[in-house]
This record gives structure tokens, sequence and C-alpha cells, in this order.
């Protein structure tokens, strides 16, 4: 065996078995028979049958997760966008490295500082017990919908702004220069060159940030009091509490296609040579 393939093997096997096994095991239990845990031994279509029954609600499910991480795609562009400017203009070429600052409250568990916005909005919490000092009442807002997109948009901030940065500290200065001296005007720079050699690490943050909110479930269990199911509920209610595997794995196999599917639009978008400095 080549030398190459030697060294590689090691990988080869980790992605074997940490990466494809398991989802082969999730397909596999995908078409057995409902409420059984024999994955290879039965072969049927009733959970898919079921999961596209009209009567099934799971799509609604599917469709709040769906709208969830897109609306938390659009909020985190509109916030980490000039967030990562500020960052670039100021700190420059270290500003990768101020960004990663952004990353520190991920140390902590995502369960723990939801709850502690839980306590921050909550009746007679921080905020309704300061604004009581003062005569007014803090806002109802816990446990809603809207509280649900704040704590996704709360989660993965990080995970939008370093890309972001990232793309925007590869910026050539000398260009915005150039464009401004040949007359074009501040719209037209920002238009015509900031925005299309920014648009890589855009688009990366914005592809990781909906794959990842598309699988939240914190946020709606926590801080959104489960006002709205998400389709990761879904699936967990499946493989837990009605110990239905199959109809858990099927929904799981449709959600990866998804997910798949929006991924493989995504970079086939993305110029990887281009960001990776090979032209």
């Amino acid at each position: 065996m080549p030398a190459g393939r030697r060294c590689a093997l090691p990988v080869l096997i980790l992605l074997a078995l940490g990466f494809a096994a398991p989802l082969i095991a999730v397909l596999a239990f995908s078409f057995a028979q409902p409420r059984t845990f024999e994955a290879f031994a039965t072969f049927s279509l009733a959970n898919y049958a079921e999961i596209f029954d009209p009567a099934n609600t799971v799509w609604t499910s599917f469709a709040w997760s769906l709208g969830f991480a897109a609306a938390t795609v659009a909020i985190l562009t509109v916030v980490a966008y000039p967030i990562g400017i500020g960052l670039v203009r100021v700190f420059g070429r270290w500003s990768p490295l101020i960004s990663i600052l952004f990353v520190f409250p991920l140390f902590i568990s995502e369960n723990v500082r939801l709850y502690g916005w839980v306590l921050f909005f909550l009746k007679n919490g921080v905020l309704d017990g300061a604004l009581r000092l003062v005569g007014g009442h803090g806002p109802d807002l816990l446990f809603s919908p809207g509280m649900t997109l704040f704590g996704m948009v709360y989660t993965y901030l990080p995970f939008m702004l370093f890309p972001t940065v990232l793309g925007l500290s590869l910026q050539p200065a000398d260009l915005v220069i150039a464009a401004r001296d040949l007359g074009a005007s501040r719209f037209q720079a920002w238009r015509d060159i900031e925005l299309p050699l920014a648009m890589p690490g855009l688009l990366i943050g914005m592809l990781l940030t909906f794959v990842l909110a598309t699988g939240a479930v914190a946020e709606s269990k926590i801080v959104g009091g489960q006002s709205v199911i998400v389709i990761t509920h879904d699936i967990e209610t499946a493989f837990t509490y009605a110990q239905n595997w199959p109809l858990g794995s099927a929904l799981s196999v449709l959600l990866t296609v998804v997910i798949g599917g929006v991924t493989l639009v995504a970079l086939s978008k993305l110029d990887l040579d281009r960001i990776l400095g090979r032209k």
C-alpha cells in the first residue's frame, strides 16, 4: 500500500466509524417497521408514509425550524456585517484574533446561558425587578416564538461573526482607495468591491448558522417554552418518549436531506480556490 494511503488510513477509519456508520444506522432504522428495534431485519416504507400523510402536523415543525433558521441567518447577517467592518477597521489584521473573544461564551454550556436569559426576563427577575424600583415593570417576553428567535440569534452570533470578520479582513484596502480615486462613490465602492469580496465569508457564516439553527432545540424549550414545536423536538420525542426509533430516524433522514441540499447549493456558489488564495 502506498505511503499516502497508509497515512490516510486512520482518518478514513475515524470517518467511517464516527460519521458514515451512524448515518447508515439511521438510514437503516428509517426503513424498519414502526416501533421496532430491528434495523436490518425488515424493510418498510410505513415511517415515510406516516410523515407524508396530509393529516400529519410534522411539516408544521419543519416549517418552524426552517423559518427560524432563515430568520436567524437574516438577522445575524445584518448584525454581524457592521460589527465585522468595525473590527476590521479598528484592529486591522488582528481583527480575526479579536473576534475570537466572541467565542468565549461557547465555553459555557448553552443551556446555562439560556437559563440566564430566563432569569433576566422572568417576572420578578433581573429586568422586572430593576424596573419595579423605578415604578415600572418588565415586558412579558418569555415563552414566545419571539424569544425562541432571540435565543437562536444570541447563541449563533459567534458562528456568523467569525467567518464574516475573516472574509472582511482579506479585502485589499488599496482596491477601495483606487476606486474612490477613479471617481466611484462610497456606495459604488461598497457595492462593486467591498461586498463581493466579503461575500465568501458571509456565505460561509450564513451556511454554518443555517445548519446549526435548523437543528436547534434548546432555544425552543428553554426561552421559548415550547410555544412552537420545531422538528428537532419531534425527532427527540420519537427517540425517547415515543420509543419509535424508525419514525425518528425517518425524520432525521429528511432533515439531513434538506440541510444537505442547502449546503450543496451554497457550496456551489463559493469559489474555494479564490478564498484559499489559489487564484
